[in-house]
């Protein structure tokens, strides 16, 4: 954490949590952020035909309207992913919706896909310029929708070729009975859906899964999947369970918990994926990672790329550069002369 964010942090953390994500997206809307180095060359990955500057990417949730995705850049992220968007706009849950848990290092938010919808973020998705950096769009469905792959299909022909990549988001815990797309036929029927529509895509999908699935589950969504034309999988969405070592206040709120104590079950599922699948697809892993030891713990165990985000709320912005050079310096270390090399050198 840098010195001047550990002197702005107490005051970002007295306001309420959605103020100061509020603040933090007009902050980096503006680009009044310190402009990143470039990651350096060894820290280059392929992921599923993207050329990545740099396997560390921001996770979806905190540019919903993507308005602030060029100051993401900025301060460092090889990759960025925004939404999650729906095709038409929704106001989300009632507030207080978004809950720090800061002696956990951690979030609950039940914000209920809270966007500007489709149509309206298009038009701030249209000042991106493609080349050297990669961003990725996630989507999702109406709460009060009748048909909710439909949805999806919508979305996936209203951005066009605008996007790098899409997210097919069927985790989030926070729309009603949405992760139901997850399971048995429904899933089935979604693969079957986005399969019709995969040539209307120039870049690949891949679909974000929850981190609260049976065994019986993982098998079900790993077998299909690399069946399908799905590119890969985010691995994985904030959880509904609630370690017993949460210390903070607002433990027991309702919604998916995000952050440091979700850290030791990814890895583990990530892990579990990987072994499942082989080396068939992709994998992006998401979920409690904070630091280069944490990023370079997921590569090892098969991750192709990793996702952030609240990490970046309680390190603040210099976190990215922080982990890529850090990253640098432990690949170096162990011999690697590029971070591809160690994907899943553990598994």
């Amino acid at each position: 954490m840098s010195s001047s964010y550990k002197l702005i942090r107490p005051l970002l953390f007295s306001l309420p949590q959605e103020s100061a994500h509020n603040l933090a997206i007009n902050v980096l809307k503006y680009g009044l952020v310190k402009k990143a180095p470039p990651p350096d060359t060894i820290l280059r990955t392929n992921l599923a035909g993207l050329n990545l500057p740099s396997p560390l990417g921001m996770a979806a949730g905190f540019d919903k309207n993507a308005v602030a995705f060029s100051g993401l850049f900025r301060i460092g992220f090889g990759f960025v992913e925004v939404g999650t968007l729906t095709p038409k706009p929704q106001l989300g849950n009632p507030k207080p919706r978004l809950f720090r848990l800061k002696e956990d290092e951690a979030l609950i938010n039940r914000l209920g896909f809270n966007n500007i919808g489709i149509c309206s973020a298009l038009r701030n998705l249209t000042s991106y310029q493609k080349g050297a950096q990669i961003l990725g769009v996630n989507i999702g469905a109406n709460k009060d929708s009748e048909d909710r792959i439909g949805d999806y299909i919508k979305s996936i022909d209203t951005l066009g070729l605008i996007p790098d990549y899409l997210v097919i988001n069927i985790s989030s815990p926070n729309t009603p009975a949405l992760r139901e797309l997850q399971f048995a036929n429904n899933f089935e029927q979604l693969l079957e859906r986005l399969s019709d529509a995969r040539d209307r895509v120039r870049g690949p999908i891949f679909i974000k899964i929850a981190p609260d699935l049976s065994e019986q589950e993982i098998d079900h969504i790993a077998r299909l999947t690399v069946k399908s034309r799905i590119d890969g999988l985010i691995v994985a969405n904030t959880t509904i369970n609630r370690p017993e070592a949460l210390l903070s206040r607002h433990s027991l709120e309702v919604g998916g918990l995000s952050g440091r104590p979700l850290s030791t079950h990814s890895i583990n599922l990530l892990k579990t994926f990987r072994q499942k699948i082989g080396n068939s697809m992709p994998l992006i892993s998401s979920g409690g990672i904070n630091d280069a030891q944490s990023v370079y713990e997921r590569i090892r165990a098969g991750a192709n790329a990793v996702q952030l985000y609240t990490a970046l709320i309680y390190k603040g912005p210099s976190l990215p550069t922080d982990i890529n050079t850090e990253l640098v310096h432990i690949l170096q270390k162990d011999g690697f002369s590029n971070i591809m090399q160690a994907v899943g050198v553990d598994s």
